[in-house]
């Protein structure tokens, strides 16, 4: 290898790349008299500072660096060639490039003195199209399939092997699922390096002392003493679990980890929010006995804490990984269980490309690394539902007698409740509902009231013909933002202070859509003397404490009761009934079901929404599995995911067209639209089977690669099976 020929690597001619084509700047020769001098307060202070010029010091310090740069090109001149490492002296680099047409390993040669520093996993700096780029290397091979020549690596950023084999087989196999680049893969999958804490010394692991779980939380479910046992077996099981109302279910899941912990293997564990993020990492440290044994992953953690944590995963300290939807990917030593709680939250969407979905990250390695996988949640999704019917998992739930002492006493406002209240079909807040709260704080129990919208009247109307307010200048819709606010565009922020109807001419203005903060202050009226509580995005609590109170919420921000609710009012239900968009009556249960489960047993759920509809009925019987297999039987006639596989293009009308037209759909293919999108975009859809799903993926992959070779100015968005579909 010492006669290796200069290296060299020919730059592809279809790569395009903004700083590599930009023209550098040209400084102006030496003695150009268009220099501008830089004028100076004294001629002597110019000869200290440039002493080869007393009338142009611009033009002399060009000529200083001019022969400084000619001293560095002669000295690299006169440096001895490189030299190739003795064994596996190949590295195949993903290189970090967006270009979908160069989403395949590049071959570099190893220098010598880097052989023990570039092994599998590690950073690298490699020279790519002109640029120094950042590179994972994939493998060390002997032999190269490249026919020219091969340039060598700039530099071996570290020898921290932080992306494992098995993190880049599944980071592969996401990016071909869901039509994107391994590039952009890895950019989700391992975090941004921190020097401080990767030469930090490493942390020991502790002994684990913790004693056998108990079976007793899982007991209580059907096959669930079994789940455990399996997993102390170090068997694969795979379930889809349906908690119990009232259930700690960050307990459960701490058991099942540490089940798998005792039996000397690992466990990864997503959750959708830091909220059941903290609640799980206190379950773990109460099981565990102590910390040391797992570590919490999530993105607001710093960059130096995350990136430490992240390394005593990688390096086999911490056996137990928790945390958001980018733990899905995070390397964990001998994987024994993956498990995902709340898998209907669309906060395990990634919202980067290619848009991955934790569920399905967390299957995927189920299927690579053979391990147990839980699927859990007090709802249920159509997606977990076909898990079941497809025998790819069992089902987990509590039987009916264990169930109705826990549950719940749901109530609607239904034919009766209208014939003895006939204000109650209007009303927010009807009879049923006003006295459950009045009996629960007189009880000395907190009242936890859901409303579906935040803010104050977040649309309004004409308080005399009804016409919903609009923008003047946009035409979005207003809102007020207080009693005595100014309203406002929810668009482009615009103040409306003198508008007037179009229709009529009227200036006054009714509540169209109550906000939290407008039910807040409703019910302070309607309960004098009573503490009111709100939580949202302004200020999301995670607990209150048993005390009488009335805690209003919007979805996903209801904080836990010492002792549960004692009662619990979901008003508004027809803002989620009514909304255009495939999953809302499945969003609509899991939101309810999430918040009924926060009562006491036996406690009233007020649900003021009529009894007759699917989804109420399953939450009077309390059983998600029944409109998880509505929704998925009506999924499948009608033709939508997970049923089949959908792939959303969306971009200007003639960049769709193009990526279309280059695209080798697979036999069967359907193609739906166009429907109008953002402004000046588009959306199509493509259908498929679900056998063909990944053929669809790798074909709009590859059209995507060859308007890249075309430079096609117009990017076109992909998604695989998206969740706002409609």
């Amino acid at each position: 290898m010492a006669d290796q020929p200069a290296p060299r690597i020919d730059r592809p001619t279809s790569f395009s790349d903004p700083v590599a084509d930009r023209a550098e700047p040209i400084a102006s020769p030496p003695g150009d008299d268009r220099s501008e001098p830089i004028e100076s307060a004294s001629a002597d202070v110019e000869a200290a500072l440039f002493p080869e010029s007393d009338a142009k010091p611009r033009a002399a310090a060009e000529r200083i660096a001019g022969n400084a740069g000619g001293r560095a090109r002669a000295a690299r001149a006169e440096a001895p060639p490189k030299r190739a490492a003795d064994d596996s002296p190949i590295a195949r680099v993903c290189v970090d490039s967006p270009l979908p047409h160069l989403d395949r390993p590049f071959d570099y040669l190893v220098p010598h003195n880097a052989a023990g520093t570039a092994l599998p996993g590690t950073r690298v700096r490699v020279r790519f199209a002109g640029q120094l780029v950042d590179g994972f290397v994939l493998e060390r091979t002997a032999e190269t399939e490249h026919e020219g020549r091969l340039h060598f690596l700039e530099r071996a950023v570290s020898a921290e092997p932080v992306l494992t084999p098995q993190v880049a087989r599944l980071a592969r196999e996401i990016a071909d699922r869901y039509a994107g680049t391994l590039s952009d893969v890895l950019r989700l999958a391992v975090p941004p390096r921190h020097a401080r804490a990767e030469t930090a010394p490493p942390a020991t692991a502790p002994e684990l002392d913790a004693p056998a779980v108990p079976p007793d939380g899982w007991a209580r479910y059907t096959a669930g003493a079994a789940l455990l046992r399996a997993l102390a077996g170090g068997r694969m099981p795979r379930a889809v679990w349906t908690a119990m109302p009232g259930e700690d279910w960050p307990a459960r899941l701490a058991e099942a980890a540490a089940t798998a912990l005792l039996a000397g293997r690992g466990a990864l564990i997503v959750v959708a929010d830091a909220r059941d993020l903290d609640r799980l990492d206190a379950a773990l440290l109460r099981v565990l006995g102590g910390p040391g044994h797992h570590v919490a992953l999530s993105a607001a953690l710093g960059p130096a804490e995350r990136y430490k944590r992240f390394l005593a995963a990688s390096r086999g300290t911490a056996g137990i990984v928790i945390g958001t939807r980018a733990a899905a990917f995070a390397p964990v030593a001998a994987l024994g269980l993956v498990a995902i709680w709340d898998d209907g939250d669309d906060l395990h969407s990634e919202p980067r490309a290619p848009y991955p979905h934790a569920r399905q990250v967390l299957l995927a390695r189920a299927e690579q690394e053979g391990c147990a996988a839980i699927v859990g949640g007090f709802g249920r999704t159509a997606e977990a539902q076909q898990l079941v019917e497809t025998g790819w998992a069992i089902e987990v739930g509590a039987a009916r007698d264990e169930l109705r002492r826990r549950m719940p006493r749901v109530l609607t406002v239904g034919e009766h409740e209208r014939a003895r209240d006939p204000q109650a079909a209007a009303a927010r807040l009807p009879s049923v509902a006003w006295r459950a709260a009045r009996d629960a704080l007189a009880g000395g129990a907190p009242v936890l009231i859901q409303v579906p919208r935040r803010g104050y009247l977040p649309a309004v109307a004409c308080a005399d013909c009804y016409t919903p307010a609009r923008c003047a200048h946009c035409s979005g819709p207003l809102a007020l933002p207080a009693a005595d606010g100014v309203p406002s565009c929810r668009w482009c922020g615009r103040p409306a202070a003198g508008h007037a109807c179009p229709e009529c001419g009227g200036r006054r203005l009714r509540a169209a859509v109550v906000g939290a903060r407008r039910t807040a202050e409703e019910l302070a009226r309607a309960f004098p003397g009573t503490v009111v509580r709100t939580s949202g995005r302004d200020e999301v609590l995670s607990s209150v404490p048993r005390e009488p109170a009335l805690v209003v919420s919007t979805p996903g921000a209801e904080p836990v009761a010492d002792g549960g609710y004692g009662a619990i009012l979901l008003l508004d239900a027809w803002a989620f009934l009514t909304r255009a968009d495939l999953r809302g009556t499945e969003e609509a249960l899991r939101r309810w079901f999430a918040a009924a489960s926060l009562a006491r047993a036996a406690a009233p759920v007020v649900v003021v929404a009529d009894g007759g509809l699917p989804a109420v009925q399953a939450l009077l019987r309390f059983d998600p599995a029944w409109l998880a297999a509505r929704e998925l039987a009506d999924r499948r006639e009608l033709g939508f995911p997970p049923a089949v596989r959908i792939a959303a293009l969306t971009g200007p009308a003639a960049a769709v067209a193009e990526l279309l037209s280059l695209a080798e759909l697979p036999p069967g293919a359907e193609v739906l639209g166009p429907v109008p999108a953002a402004e000046g975009q588009e959306r199509m859809l493509v259908r498929t089977a679900r056998s063909a799903g990944k053929a669809l993926a790798l074909s709009l992959k590859a059209a995507a690669g060859a308007r890249s070779v075309r430079k096609s100015a117009d990017p076109v968005r992909i998604q695989i099976d998206p969740l706002n579909l409609l």
